[in-house]
């Protein structure tokens, strides 16, 4: 493998203004490590012509002085981003063939700062999933093994083929999104850094939906300093979003100092979950050690409705999916089912639909539905949008008493085999979300950050949640911890 590829953001965009390396090189190192990777399956559609293209006129951009933030680049994209003219199939059967003819609002910020498009990341189907398993190509897989095992891992969902490639350095950094844990979940899993931003702090147009009120895109990147400067170029107002805030994007970079003294973290008593494996328990008190010592103060602080978080997602969540997912029904784009003779639209629908949609994504369907049906709809639905109002005033409650930001678990466990939830009860499937759901019912920003080994030699992340719209206050902090924990920890190669 070529050093090139080793390399973050940062540093990659130092050695391409020193004149060390081109963009054209850069690129062409990844995509000889993409294509020796097969056995991780992280990307689902290559595009080395357009990537070479991009990478040639990032070279000529910076020998005119013309040189975007991210120019020259190399990045991998989630395949729920459309992207122009490139497969974007969201990881389903049923959006087979679809080439968007429009750029996504985040991709189109990205290739005006000069990145550069390796290709389409693997990931769930729509976006529903912990393990990237219910994903229409196969599996991802984790480039992480556990010591004295060859058995694959899941490298988390539903952003797995992103923080597989991360991990693996088939790419700078990567795009995600988070609706549930979807970016941190996986981060934690691959040890490399996950951000979810605030909601609203990046446009959500030209991403296709699960559930609109709670996905959010974000940088997954190898450092906190390299999820900054991917952050800056991706987030910003866009009028074709209407949840999309008018708010001027700081230079995030820049409030990295790893200062945090007199800052005050709070540590919510209700994460003690019955049942947590005790590794999960030290590294968080390690990691309370590390920011105290970094000259925080820390502080015990109540989520009472935490333990409603994981239902009221999973009503939530499905109900929106319901909804968003109506539109694919073989008419305009996408797979179409075989038809008999004499079969109706709505034999089409039903047809293309059962075989287009994967048993996750109806399982979630066909929850939702009964959650919006006319009997239900105040017992299920309105219910579990007032508790999501009592989830979100627990954390403002936390943020008005002084605390500057929370310090959590990202996951219940290091990364977890393949296949072995996948015939357990869906539940426990879900449960990997439990640290994280939170925070998108709540719309806070919230950054997986990795920290250590288990006793497997896996890794495994700490999160800290900030105040809404304080990403770089977050980011900072989460640099501090970053610095403190000194996790360099990378995957033996064996694919």
């Amino acid at each position: 493998m070529s050093e090139l590829t080793k390399m973050g953001l940062a540093d990659a965009r130092d050695a391409l203004a020193k004149g060390e390396t081109t963009s054209v090189e850069l690129t062409g190192a990844f995509l000889e490590a993409i294509e020796a990777s097969g056995a991780l399956n992280a990307y689902v559609h290559k595009t080395p012509d357009l990537a070479m293209t991009r990478a040639k006129a990032a070279d000529e951009a910076r020998a005119r002085g013309e040189a975007g933030t991210l120019n020259g680049l190399p990045i991998g994209i989630k395949d729920l981003f459309c992207t122009q003219g490139v497969d974007s199939q969201a990881g389903s059967r049923i959006l087979e063939g679809f080439k968007p003819e429009y750029e996504s609002t985040v991709t189109s910020k990205l290739w005006d700062a000069g990145a550069v498009m390796l290709g389409k990341l693997n990931m769930d189907e729509f976006a529903m999933g912990s393990s990237n398993e219910t994903s229409v190509y196969g599996p991802a897989v984790n480039p992480w093994k556990a010591e004295g095992s060859d058995a694959a891992l899941t490298p988390g969902g539903s952003s797995g083929g992103s923080s597989a490639a991360v991990a693996a350095d088939l790419c700078l950094a990567a795009t995600g999104t988070d609706t549930g844990g979807s970016i941190r979940q996986p981060a934690a899993f691959t040890g490399i850094v996950g951000l979810k931003p605030t909601y609203g702090r990046c446009s959500r147009w030209g991403i296709v939906a699960f559930a609109s009120s709670l996905d959010q895109a974000g940088p997954m990147t190898k450092s906190v300093r390299d999820a900054a400067i991917m952050l800056t170029a991706m987030a910003g107002h866009d009028p074709k979003d209407s949840t999309s805030a008018d708010l001027a994007v700081p230079d995030f970079e820049a409030m990295l100092t790893g200062d945090i003294k007199g800052q005050t973290i709070g540590i919510p008593r209700e994460y003690h979950m019955d049942g947590m494996p005790e590794e999960i328990e030290v590294l968080w008190s390690r990691g309370k050690e590390m920011l105290q010592d970094a000259g925080a103060k820390i502080v015990d602080i109540s989520l009472p409705h935490t333990k409603y978080a994981l239902p009221t997602y999973y009503v939530i969540a499905p109900a929106e999916a319901s909804s968003n997912l109506a539109r694919y029904d073989g008419v305009r784009y996408g797979r179409r089912a075989k038809l008999g003779q004499g079969d109706s639209i709505t034999d089409m629908y039903d047809k293309t639909r059962a075989e287009g949609f994967g048993a996750e994504v109806q399982r979630r369907v066909m929850i939702g539905t009964y959650v919006l049906s006319a009997g239900f709809y105040d017992a299920y639905y309105n219910r579990a949008r007032r508790v999501r109002t009592l989830i979100k005033k627990d954390f403002e409650d936390a943020f008005a008493a002084g605390v500057d930001a929370i310090l959590t678990p990202a996951t219940p466990s290091s990364a977890f085999g393949i296949g072995e939830m996948a015939s357990a009860d869906p539940v426990q499937m879900y449960l990997n979300d439990v640290f994280t759901v939170t925070v998108n019912l709540a719309g806070l920003p919230g950054i997986a950050v990795p920290t250590g080994l288990d006793s497997r030699g896996l890794p495994m992340g700490l999160q800290l949640i900030g105040r809404p719209w304080e990403e770089g206050a977050l980011l900072n902090t989460a640099y501090a911890l970053e610095n403190a924990a000194g996790f360099v920890a990378k995957p033996s190669k064996w694919w």
